[in-house]
């Protein structure tokens, strides 16, 4: 791919966005703290239903599929497309539910705050704030790895470029800058990805008999993996974890929520979400599909790449259309990004006191610092889809806690000790069961168990690298047990200090 024509797409592309994302609000001079940061109530289903599904995509479009389906086949496959249109069913019907009980709200965390506190509303917005930026850094690794590939472009120069784009016209036109982007984000997004089916339907016989293919040359896996037309247990047990760990996850991102506050009314909510759903899933799909068949041609030494390994003998000009494609998915989940990060802060952790000027200013001010990251997790060549699965377990630790606070009968203390004590579960079975010294160089130090337990809270995998439904399972069953049996000491504790003062 010619350098000089591979910055002309990436400038240019851009620019396109900047501009969309400045003219938002160009004749607006007075946008206020809660357009800024919700558009409250102006957005019809369309608008929120593009806007959900360009928000919900990213590069890691074109990483995690396909390294997942390199691996465990069938299951994993459809485990992931699951994964992304479920939180959107979710939020169809539980987002009408949580907009009408707080109808001034902007995050999941203004919800926790009516229900159990003012201290649950911090641990959950510190719990959001590092989930997204995980997302946030592994979007620009993402897309500063798959350019590098696609271009031999430097990773770091479209990891600086995205970054500034996105932070400016988030800076300057908040949430409402975001959804005008994302709209053409999602056109972008869908007719690109037309093009890319139209680019391998020419051999349809020929992919379909690599997906169906079994890696040849990895003869040493205890299971055979990489073929599409894989039901192994492993396979099947690692699709599960993903649907627990996504699912839990996605209902951590703000920009979510903020959508859901965005919406014009509760029908337009409610079709939008599952308007982004119907989207999604193919989408997720078809992308897992091609990376088994990117495994049946051969093993690959970054799996990882599985996408890019398939369409590396393409046409300077086929790869363009994949460079347009790249940027404008990792836009449309940045953009979303920062703002979500932003109204996490000025509502969750400051306590709503930061004016529209410092909370403009908060938009910029991690941008260097996932600079930094993504350019560090793209020369190490981190496997993207493990740095995810790290934030998805903080989610999966703290879902149920906040969202059995539906019910009356959960208090702050119980549900905040079910979140921790979700995390505490996970690093107790690492403790239990060690990995006999696969744990790697970063807790080396430590006794074998002790290194185990941390390991699988930053990198909870199985021993082939897949989503461990084990550590997944512990963290989500341990926070129900712990916040449930926590309400019900709390609520004794409670009566008994009642009937001695009536005493």
């Amino acid at each position: 791919m010619n350098i000089y024509l591979s910055y002309v797409l990436l400038f240019s592309t851009l620019g396109f966005f900047g501009f969309i994302g400045y003219s938002s609000i160009l004749n607006k001079k007075n946008i206020d703290k809660d357009e800024y940061l919700s558009a409250r109530n102006s957005k019809n289903w369309v608008q929120i239903g593009l806007s959900l599904f360009a928000s919900g995509m990213g590069v890691w479009l074109l990483f995690g599929p396909s390294e997942v389906a390199y691996y465990g086949g069938f299951f994993d496959v459809m485990g992931y497309a699951l994964s992304a249109s479920i939180p959107f069913i979710l939020l169809a019907y539980l987002g009408p539910y949580i907009r009408n009980s707080l109808p001034k709200g902007v995050t999941l965390a203004d919800y926790v705050r009516l229900k159990i506190g003012r201290g649950m509303q911090f641990y959950v917005g510190i719990i959001s704030i590092m989930y997204m930026f995980t997302f946030l850094f592994a979007e620009f690794t993402a897309i500063g790895r798959a350019m590098e590939f696609m271009t031999g472009m430097n990773a770091l120069i479209p990891i600086v470029l995205v970054a500034i784009v996105t932070a400016g016209y988030t800076a300057y036109g908040g949430l409402p800058a975001s959804i005008r982007t994302d709209k053409w984000q999602a056109w972008f997004i869908l007719w690109l990805f037309l093009v890319l089916i139209l680019t391998f339907i020419g051999d349809t016989k020929q992919l379909i008999n690599d997906a169906a293919a079994f890696t040849p040359e990895d003869l040493a896996w205890d299971w055979e993996h990489g073929s599409i037309t894989s039901f192994t247990m492993t396979s099947f047990l690692s699709g599960l974890a993903l649907i627990i760990a996504i699912t839990s996850a996605e209902m951590f991102s703000q920009g979510n929520w903020q959508r859901v506050y965005a919406s014009e009314d509760d029908e337009a909510l409610n079709k939008g979400a599952l308007l982004a759903a119907g989207l999604v899933f193919p989408l997720m799909f078809i992308m897992g599909f091609l990376g088994s068949a990117s495994a049946g041609k051969g093993a690959l030494e970054d799996p990882s790449l599985a996408f890019f390994a398939l369409i590396q003998g393409f046409s300077p000009f086929i790869i363009s259309f994949f460079i347009v494609f790249g940027i404008a998915l990792v836009c449309s989940s940045a953009d979303t990004l920062q703002n979500a990060i932003v109204a996490s802060i000025s509502r969750d952790i400051s306590d709503n006191k930061l004016n529209l000027q410092q909370s403009r200013f908060l938009a910029t001010a991690l941008v260097p610092l996932a600079i930094f990251m993504a350019w560090y997790m793209a020369d190490k060549a981190a496997s993207v889809f493990a740095i995810f699965l790290f934030a998805d377990l903080l989610a999966t630790a703290t879902v149920l806690p906040i969202f059995l606070t539906l019910s009356n009968k959960i208090n702050s203390g119980a549900a905040l000790s079910g979140a921790v004590g979700g995390l505490v579960s996970v690093f107790l079975y690492g403790f239990l069961n060690p990995l006999e010294g696969a744990i790697g160089p970063l807790f080396s130090v430590f006794p074998e168990r002790i290194a185990t337990g941390l390991h699988y809270i930053v990198k909870p995998t199985n021993e082939v690298g897949l989503a461990n439904l084990n550590v997944f399972l512990t963290a989500l069953i341990s926070s129900l047990i712990i916040t449930i049996l926590a309400s019900i000491m709390l609520e004794d504790n409670m009566l008994n200090a009642i009937i001695e003062e009536e005493n």
